[in-house]
């Protein structure tokens, strides 16, 4: 599978499964990691073990997403091109079109839809076994404007078996309130990102990645609500706005491992864990089986497990009104775990007829996702406040991409 689109589908997964930890919820899970991740996926998806440019290539992607009321889809177009073997330039183009009628949504306003645009250019240089990459990002919507500058670094040393990078990244948004046209208040983000690759064996890799990310501002959602009991209401309780701390630190670790054998299949193991400020702690369990038929036909299957605890200041009701500092009552700050099941399949085929097109594939993916939430209950299912069902959903995302190298 290309990388870029492998970078694409790792961001969608990740982004809904609430991984990286809507309106704001599943929009901040967007604009927080479809941004940052999606930049990072310019130019941290180049190969880990080799110290050379990208290929020529063109990637045409669309992708769907569908589970809660929530439906996503979009197009995202990446170019890359290479100069005398020293200079790599791309551009990136992507689009979210965003229809939600969730649990969230429905709970306290009406269904919404709204368009995000972004777009992204960034450069490679390759100086002997030492690649550089500078990107930039800018993602708008009607609501929210975030502008993202990084720059990565990767090394190769010990006989080039093993490879060092390291990332950084700023960002500088800007969230507004469609109900309020003077509401306007800034975030900044930083992340920070190490790795190491290591080739074991003719067919074994290892690799080990650290990540940190720093969040400063306006960090909640200005349309969101929590709950509270409350005797004078009918229902039993009542709504106040959401109040989040002005800072989030968060740190992950991941360790994957990729083994080959012997039929040219190979399979793709991953642990994660995932902990911030806010007290949430995460684990996620990955394992990919990826299998050549031949005439150019890849099979893919996976299975992917999550679990996290709630934040410190999150809760399905609270007691009654302002009675904590900080609350929240978003169901991605909340007790849950997913399983995820997923196929894929490539065709690669060669480009005749066209001087200058050398190969091209063409590739389907699609996830099956089930949520099941420990601590948010579904309000829009009735019974008294506190005691309501919990709630859970399934999801499917598709991808489906072309790939033409020239």
């Amino acid at each position: 599978m290309p990388e870029a689109p492998r970078a694409v589908e790792e961001v969608v997964v990740d982004v809904i499964s609430g991984r990286q930890p809507y309106r704001m919820s599943l929009q901040a899970s967007i604009r927080r990691i479809s941004l940052l991740a999606a930049f990072f996926g310019l130019f941290l998806a180049l190969p880990a073990l080799a110290a050379v440019l990208p290929e020529d290539r063109a990637d045409a992607l669309y992708h769907s997403y569908n589970g809660d009321g929530v439906e996503i889809t979009g197009p995202s177009i990446l170019f890359r091109k290479n100069i005398k073997d020293k200079v790599g330039i791309r551009a990136n183009y992507y689009v979210d079109m965003i229809s939600s009628a969730s649990v969230d949504v429905l709970a306290t306003a009406s269904p919404y839809t709204e368009e995000r645009k972004q777009i992204g250019v960034g450069v490679d240089y390759l100086h002997e076994k030492t690649l550089m990459s500078l990107d930039y990002v800018n993602s708008e919507e009607d609501d929210y404007t975030s502008n993202t500058i990084g720059f990565a670094v990767s090394q190769e040393f010990f006989g080039d078996l093993s490879t060092f990078s390291m990332s950084y990244a700023v960002g500088k948004d800007e969230v507004r309130n469609n109900l309020d046209p003077s509401f306007a208040e800034p975030v900044k983000r930083r992340n920070y990102n190490i790795g190491l690759s290591q080739i074991l064996t003719k067919n074994w890799i290892m690799e080990l990645a650290l990540n940190t990310i720093v969040d400063e501002g306006y960090l909640n959602n200005p349309y969101r609500s929590v709950r509270y009991y409350d005797d004078s209401s009918a229902r039993g309780y009542s709504y106040q706005a959401e109040v989040y701390p002005g800072t989030r630190n968060s740190d992950a670790i991941a360790l994957r491992s990729i083994y080959y054998l012997p039929y040219r299949a190979a399979l793709r193991a991953e642990y994660r864990n995932f902990s911030d400020s806010w007290g949430i702690n995460a684990h996620n369990f990955e394992m990919r089986y990826i299998h050549p038929l031949g005439h150019g036909v890849t099979l893919e299957g996976k299975y992917r497990y999550y679990t996290q605890t709630a934040a410190d200041f999150y809760a399905d009701i609270f007691p009654f009104a302002d009675s904590q500092n900080f609350m929240g009552r978003d169901k991605e700050l909340s007790t849950f775990n997913s399983n995820t099941f997923g196929a894929g399949v490539t065709w690669s085929f060669p480009v005749g007829g066209v001087r200058f097109l050398n190969k091209g594939s063409l590739n389907l993916y699609w996830d099956y996702m089930m949520f099941d939430y420990k601590d948010f209950r579904d309000v829009l299912e009735g019974g008294p406040p506190g005691e309501e069902p919990l709630f859970s959903f399934n999801a499917n995302i598709i991808r489906a991409f072309v790939s033409i190298w020239f």
